[in-house]
Order: structure tokens, then sequence, then C-alpha cells
């Protein structure tokens, strides 16, 4: 199978959403760095197609303000300053913390236990694991609570949200510490999900948030410093 059949059924409707979402998912893991500029005829020759459908890709990812069109300059995967990742995060507190509410409220007893599982995966292997194995683990663990939330246009938001904060968020993922920390934080909002408590549900996974948030403004002053 060719690539180009391959993003058009990843797509479901257009070759240009099928690339879209390629390297919208390399933006978000950090492949395609914030800064790169992105050749248009580097992009289409990997992908197997034509230029075309490679510019209004271009056009969909500056729409979700994962790039910038900068005329002669060319596409640049967007660089975001500290205030503005302080203020998404701040935004995704909210949202991930009304997934988890509604999750509370909804949440069906296989779920809870597929989410428990997921949770106990990431506590046995831990640090034992890379650092990419380790933000996959953490990214299904909140996909089930978007998905266990029952709310698809709440859902969307958010992955767009998080597919900006991405790559900042997975630098982060190991600053020494961290891990033990968002195991801590994941344990308390499973077991507020498990009691159906929506308030500490919401309040759990807005503090995990923000805290992360937080040691990311560190991660990045002791590069400064």
């Amino acid at each position: 199978m060719s690539e180009q059949k391959s993003l058009s059924r990843l797509a479901g409707t257009s070759l240009a959403d099928g690339l879209k979402q390629s390297l919208e998912k390399e933006i978000a893991s950090g492949v395609l760095e914030p800064g790169k500029r992105l050749d248009e005829k580097e992009i289409a020759a990997r992908f197997d197609v034509s230029r075309t459908p490679v510019r209004e890709a271009f056009r969909l990812l500056a729409a979700d303000g994962l790039v910038d069109l900068n005329g002669r300059q060319g596409v640049m995967v967007r660089a975001l300053g500290m205030n503005t990742l302080l203020e998404m995060f701040q935004v995704m507190a909210e949202l991930e913390g009304l997934c988890a509410r509604l999750a509370a409220r909804r949440i069906a007893p296989d779920q809870l236990h597929q989410l428990r599982q997921i949770h106990q995966q990431m506590a046995d292997q831990g640090t034992s694991i890379s650092p990419a194995a380790f933000y996959d683990m953490n990214l299904s663990f909140h996909e089930a609570i978007y998905a266990f939330a029952r709310n698809e246009f709440l859902a969307e938001e958010t992955r767009a949200l998080r597919n900006r904060v991405g790559v900042y968020r997975r630098r982060v993922t190991f600053h020494p510490g961290r891990v033990n920390k968002t195991l801590e934080e994941h344990g308390a909002i499973v077991e507020a999900i498990a009691r159906n408590d929506a308030d500490a549900a919401h309040d759990a996974m807005r503090k995990h948030l923000t805290l992360l948030g937080d040691d990311l403004v560190d991660f990045i002053a002791g590069f400064a410093g």
C-alpha cells in the first residue's frame, strides 16, 4: 500500500485531511519541532503526493494554530512563548477537568476497570521505560477519560488544544520527579472517578494539569538559567 492510499484512508474524506493529521501528529510528538521550517517539496516527496494537498494541509494546520504561514519565508511550526503556554495550560486544566467531571458521572464498570488497568500499567513500568513509551501510555490514560466523558465535542476541543501544547507537555514528562508526581496525581483522579465524585474528579484533574504547567515553567527556566 502506498503512503498516498494510506493517507486517503486515514482521512476518510481527502488526501489533504489525511496529510494534515499525519503532520499534526509529528508536530505534537516533537518530530517537527517548534520553529522548524516545513518544506513543501520535501513533504510532498516523503508522502508521495503532489504539492496541492501539501499546501491545503498547511492551511488546515495554520487554522488550528499549529503552523505559521509566513509568505516568502515559508511555513514554520509555531513556537509558543511562556505566557501563551501558561494560558493554554490554564484552559487545558479546565477542559480536562470537565472531562473528568463527566467521566465520574457517566463511567461504566468495565470502563472503570479499563482506566485502572492503564493506571496500573503506568505505575508498574514507571521510569523503566523510555520517555516516549511513558508519554504514549499517559496519552492513553487521558484519552480514556475523554471517551468515558461521552461528549465528543468536548473531546475534540480538548485534543485540539493538547496537540498545540503536546511537544512542550512531552518535554516535561521525564523532568526529575515528574513521573512519580504524574502517577500520584493520576491515582487521585482514578479514585475520584471510581467514587463517582464529580467535583473531586474535576479538582484532581485540574490540579494535575496546573502542576504540570508549573513544572514546565521550572523546566524551561532551568535552561534560561
